[in-house]
């Protein structure tokens, strides 16, 4: 631990100081990645399956798989798990939901994977649908909790309307919604009628105020392109560019970082980008050329995104004002991208509504932020009653 951080203990070490007794004859599913390790990274599943008194019987993988080394969007089916021999069932293959088939393995269902502060992210979906099987089939569900990366203060963005949910929006929470899972968790529980027998094991010693990098813990990325703290502060704003046929930096040393095209004049996006003042932010032309996804093998320009003041920086708005200078530019240029064959657009999932791209369209995104700034406003309200940490 460097000087000035300090150590939160985590939901899953939290859990096993306890007397897990109670446990004792339960068969246990374990819904986790390679992010569910103790602070001194002890896999989470090796902790259930050599711990005495626990019969960890069901292995659950959401997106990218057990070890995370999956791509977004590739599905992947049931296997088993090589060390313990316990059949690990697929969240991301045939289905997104536990089937009765699957819950008919365990008695308890326990939570353990790191989330990153976006409600585009999917494990917290996988997370809500598990709790729905366990409302259906009479089962319990423990959340062990962990530190929201970026921050549980600041949130940003609109809500999802009704018609525009889908698996990177299945709530109506803001981009950035500055709650960890295990709030989450209880806010899905409640507000929307799941009903599941939940229980949520709490962190010790995390402030709200604080980003990863101040808990003292060691990282592991949850997905393939987690790569850095300000990688996971741009993602609330950056991942809308998934939706477009503008590179998201997919492909290279820096996703979510960057963004560009073949068609892009990478000095002339810098300046029209910086020339906008925004806060916490700076705009570097630079080129690059993607490995996989879009334009791969392809040279691009465009602009990385350096933020310059972390707590100032405000993602969402930020990178929906750098869509706009990119659609001003580019206008014959620009695409928006469709969905597992959903009758929306990619770009209206993630954005929870069809506003800013029409308002990209039409060269005016204010109607958008002023929905942004109402809703968060809402949601501020509404999530008050959810909050474990101060």
């Amino acid at each position: 631990m460097t000087t000035g951080q300090h150590q939160v203990k985590l939901g899953v070490d939290v859990f096993f100081e306890r007397n897990l007794s109670y446990l004792r004859g339960k068969r246990i599913g374990l819904l986790t990645n390679q992010t569910g390790a103790n602070a001194t990274l002890t896999s989470t599943i090796r902790l259930f399956h050599e711990h005495p008194e626990l019969q960890l019987t069901a292995l659950f993988a959401p997106e990218h798989g057990l070890l995370t080394n999956v791509k977004e969007g590739e599905k992947f089916t049931d296997a088993v798990h090589r060390s313990t021999g316990i059949p690990v069932y697929s969240l991301y293959g045939k289905t997104k939901k536990p089937t009765d088939e699957m819950m008919g393995q365990v008695d308890i269902v326990v939570f353990d994977i790191q989330d990153i502060g976006a409600r585009y992210y999917t494990y917290i979906y996988t997370m809500a649908y598990m709790m729905e099987a366990c409302a259906r089939t009479g089962k319990r569900m423990i959340v062990l909790d962990r530190p929201n990366p970026i921050g549980g203060e600041t949130v940003e963005g609109n809500l999802v309307d009704p018609d525009y949910t889908s698996f990177v929006g299945l709530y109506p929470i803001p981009n950035r919604h500055g709650m960890t899972v295990g709030e989450l968790a209880a806010y899905f529980n409640e507000a929307f009628r799941i009903g599941c027998e939940l229980e949520v094991v709490g962190i010790e010693g995390w402030k709200r105020n604080s980003f990863y990098t101040d808990n003292g813990l060691p990282w592991i990325p949850p997905s393939p392109n987690t790569t850095s703290l300000d990688m996971m502060l741009l993602y609330p704003g950056m991942c809308l560019v998934e939706g477009t046929n503008l590179s998201e930096g997919r492909g290279t040393t820096q996703p979510f970082e960057v963004i560009g095209a073949p068609f892009i004049d990478g000095e002339k996006l810098q300046d029209n980008v910086n020339a906008l003042g925004l806060k916490g932010i700076r705009a570097r032309a630079l080129a690059f050329t993607p490995t996989y996804q879009k334009y791969k093998g392809q040279l691009c320009e465009g602009v990385q995104l350096h933020i310059t003041d972390r707590r100032a920086f405000r993602p969402v708005e930020s990178v929906a004002q750098v869509l706009a200078v990119i659609a001003s530019m580019y206008a014959d240029k620009i695409e928006f991208l469709e969905y597992e064959n959903l009758r929306h657009p990619m770009f209206d999932l993630l954005a929870g509504n069809d506003m800013l791209r029409h308002g990209l369209l039409k060269g005016d995104i204010r109607p958008y932020l002023q929905q942004c700034t109402r809703d968060r406003e809402k949601f501020m309200e509404t999530r008050e009653r959810y909050l474990r940490y101060r």
